[in-house]
């Protein structure tokens, strides 16, 4: 039996959040909300939830931002179709069109936004799709797919080894449910105990599970096709874009500048290194918070 957190019990690391499901076409999108200012939309990565963004929210209300965090398709609370062989459902398009709704449902029809790793995907084929809602777009520790997979190298295959184990059928399911606590080896600690016992609960879900993993089956199937036929188009970002990346993370090892990549898709473009691991949000949130006001409030 799945025990999902009490509502009360995550909804104090949101002090004056709202907090409810959004309808929205084929999916039930779990967000939070809160603040009074310009709208902020904060969509995390894998194998989190919206609690990430715990310590960083706040600072951004501060900041005089309505701040706006989903759990995406599939993840933490949010439910969407079942899985199909296309993957179409889980696609970032799919997501992005999510967030898009969710975003006019509360009443912004144009707002900023920000995408760490998986999210960063999203937030990346969102201002792509969207274009006259996404004001700015920070995207954190992420590349587009179709570059990941372009560079391919033994290192990244070694280091990444998990986006190809995922789009296997049935058997990451069977390996990862077996023991969800030794594959999802949170801290609470560092995560902070609120965030931490959210994202266990979902990661016990079998069903979060399965839809995490369709999120990587997307990304090396429709997901990729989605970005080279853009790239073939010339299709690039219209509105000014911030990449960031942890520096004790191993994407500038991968890769060098991350600019140079992104300079290909942005032409209003900057970015910097923060230091944190991977998890930025929750290990180093003054240092984001300060990038992403500065950058949303410029």
């Amino acid at each position: 039996m799945i025990i999902e957190p009490r509502l009360g019990d995550i909804e104090a690391m949101f002090e004056g959040f709202e907090a409810r499901p959004v309808r929205v076409g084929e999916a039930s999108i779990f967000v939070r909300y809160g603040g009074e200012g310009p709208p902020v939309l904060l969509l995390h990565g894998h194998p989190r939830t919206s609690a990430t963004w715990h310590r960083v929210a706040p600072r951004l209300v501060a900041r005089g931002f309505t701040v706006v965090c989903p759990d995406l398709r599939g993840y933490g609370r949010s439910r969407g179709p079942a899985p199909t062989a296309d993957h179409c459902g889980h696609s970032k398009r799919a997501v992005a069109n999510d967030m898009a709704a969710v975003m006019r449902s509360l009443g912004h029809t144009r707002f900023a936004l920000a995408g760490h790793d998986r999210g960063g995907a999203v937030a990346f084929r969102l201002a792509l799709d969207h274009h006259d809602a996404v004001s700015q777009v920070a995207l954190l520790d992420c590349l587009p797919i179709s570059e990941h997979l372009s560079r391919i190298t033994a290192t990244f295959a070694t280091q990444w080894w998990h986006w190809f184990f995922f789009a296997q059928p049935d058997i990451p399911e069977r390996v990862i449910n077996a023991d969800p606590d030794s594959w999802y080896h949170g801290d609470p600690k560092s995560m902070g105990r609120e965030n931490y016992d959210e994202f266990r609960a979902a990661t016990r879900n079998p069903d979060v599970v399965r839809a995490m993993l369709e999120d990587y089956r997307a990304g090396l199937t429709v997901d990729l096709r989605h970005e080279e036929a853009d790239r073939a188009a010339g299709v690039r970002l219209r509105c000014p874009a911030l990449a960031l990346w942890s520096l004790r993370d191993d994407l500038e090892d991968l890769y060098g500048d991350p600019l140079k990549i992104w300079q290909h898709w942005a032409g209003d473009l900057r970015g910097h290194g923060i230091d944190s691991g991977h998890h930025v949000a929750e290990e180093a949130p003054d240092a984001l918070a300060a990038a992403l006001g500065d950058f949303f409030g410029g």
